[in-house]
């Protein structure tokens, strides 16, 4: 018998649910097997990232932070990771291709063979031989005017005796570079024997708000050691007064005079409460305009301050230069800062310390979170980390870097380069013209004009500021002091000051 057409058809449309079921199976088979693939990535990544190893798709483009510090997990480096992973890194270690390291602690010993095989592309926070800063006695035996005097004990011993013959009147302090508490003491109380140890003169008559003794840090950044650039952070500054009111009688209690951890901020000093809380002005325009409300001009102060960086880091700069020379690339180190100062009662500015590795930290108080992550951000931004474009440091093009900044942009002294006295390149002033430019110089004020247009609120120290009103005869007499690069770098901004105004300031 003949299958009728119904079995025919219920036949065919079985073959066709049989291989519709098929083909839904190995269509699901293969889904599942992608999926497993992508978890597999997923998990690779994740674990890539959590032991801070770059994945391997992302090495070309993605930027790569290394930090080196202890206990980071206390939360004291959290602003520092906070505007790393807004500006678009992420972390590394020290084994991963990384672009910029972060060590808490000075890296030049620990760290130094790694530091030595450091390519061209890399940065590193810390400055080596910038301990000719940052140690307090080195710091405070410097024959700078802004320091208060001080002696180093016992071997100015006699020295110190011949001095206190004159300054009867004058009291002191006795510190060493790993000892921070100290202590107002008359000259009888002084161990003039004991090793390590210097005595400084203290400021008797300290600048007072509501009866307390405060003091400034300013935030600094060197950017280069070779030829010298020097910033300060110009948007604000940290201001801490005595947790107690300052009493020139009685110097038992350290904390009448002694900035401690649990200082006075400034939101909870009456006078300053207005300007700060209610105006909403930053540390420093709260001081400022108490100092103005008294009468007394508060543009001295950053005149000082400024006066101040500028001659400590050039004090210093033979040893700071001397220390670099071994290093193949000199222009991969950057150092922030914190200056300590503290004012007398007629603003004159005295310089305390220098701090390396300064406190970015908040667990004391949490409003000064947008100061530090300020300063951080503005200090990236100087030197280059937080670019424009977010692309990993290494991995720049010809093409890119000439658009961000070309030969023609830091030309200067068109008169100068095109007369018969340039023909040659053996004059200072021609060295700066195109054609006599070393790659090493180029280097620099490429570096340096990049700077000019990323310093945001970085204000540059040095080379300082120069007015065609100011003394030339004090120029030529810095320059004739100075390595060539220092003075190609000075007279190349004095130039960059004559054609627009802008790097003038």
């Amino acid at each position: 018998m003949k299958p009728t057409r119904h079995f025919r058809f219920s036949t065919q449309l079985l073959y066709l649910c049989i291989t519709a079921l098929i083909i839904g199976v190995v269509v699901t088979l293969w889904n599942v097997h992608e999926l497993h693939i992508m978890q597999k990535l997923h998990m690779k990544t994740h674990h890539a990232v959590e032991v801070y190893e770059p994945l391997s798709f992302v090495k070309g483009n993605t930027p790569v932070y290394w930090i080196h510090a202890r206990n980071i997990q206390t939360g004291y480096l959290d602003h520092v990771l906070a505007v790393f992973d807004r500006i678009g890194y992420i972390k590394g270690g020290h084994n991963s291709d990384w672009d910029v390291l972060w060590s808490h602690d000075y890296p030049f010993t620990e760290l130094r063979e790694k530091i030595s095989k450091m390519r061209s592309h890399q940065k590193v926070n810390h400055i080596p031989g910038s301990g000719f800063i940052t140690n307090k006695v080195t710091l405070v035996l410097s024959d700078i005017e802004y320091i208060p005097k001080a002696f180093q004990m016992p071997q100015q011993k006699s020295l110190f005796k011949q001095y206190i013959l004159d300054h009867p009147e004058k009291l002191w302090v006795q510190k060493s570079s790993n000892h921070r508490g100290i202590r107002v003491k008359n000259v009888e109380a002084l161990d003039l024997k004991m090793e390590n140890t210097f005595v400084q003169e203290f400021v008797q008559d300290p600048l007072l708000v509501d009866g307390k003794k405060f003091d400034i840090g300013v935030y600094t950044v060197v950017t280069s050691v070779s030829p010298l650039r020097v910033y300060y952070y110009s948007g604000d500054m940290l201001i801490r007064y005595c947790g107690k009111k300052y009493d020139k009688t009685n110097f038992d209690d350290v904390n009448t005079y002694v900035v401690t951890d649990d200082y006075t901020p400034t939101w909870k000093m009456p006078s300053l409460h207005q300007y700060y809380t209610d105006m909403k002005f930053t540390h420093k325009e709260t001081l400022y305009a108490h100092i103005k409300s008294r009468g007394l001009d508060s543009s001295k102060v950053d005149k000082q301050i400024e006066d101040a960086i500028q001659k400590v880091f050039l004090s210093k700069l033979p040893q700071l230069q001397q220390s670099l020379e071994k290093y193949q690339h000199k222009n991969i180190f950057f150092e922030l800062t914190r200056f300590d100062f503290v004012l007398d009662k007629d603003l004159n500015l005295y310089l305390m310390e220098v701090n390396m590795s300064p406190n970015l930290s908040t667990g004391h108080f949490s409003a000064n979170k947008l100061l530090y992550q300020q300063v951080i951000y503005n200090t990236f931004s100087l030197i280059d980390v937080a670019r424009n474009i977010p692309v990993s440091l290494k991995s720049s093009s010809e093409d890119q870097d000439l658009m961000r900044v070309s030969l023609r942009d830091i030309q200067t002294d068109a008169e100068t380069c095109s007369s018969e006295e340039c023909n040659g390149c053996q004059q200072l002033e021609c060295q700066l013209c195109s054609r006599c430019l070393t790659n090493e110089v180029r280097q620099f004020l490429f570096e340096s004009f990049l700077e000019h247009l990323h310093q945001r609120q970085m204000k540059r120290v040095y080379p300082e500021s120069l007015t065609q009103e100011e003394s030339i005869m004090y120029q030529d007499k810095l320059d004739n002091e100075l390595a060539l690069n220092d003075r190609l770098l000075r007279k190349w901004y004095r130039s960059k000051c004559r054609q627009e105004q802008s790097w003038c300031f």
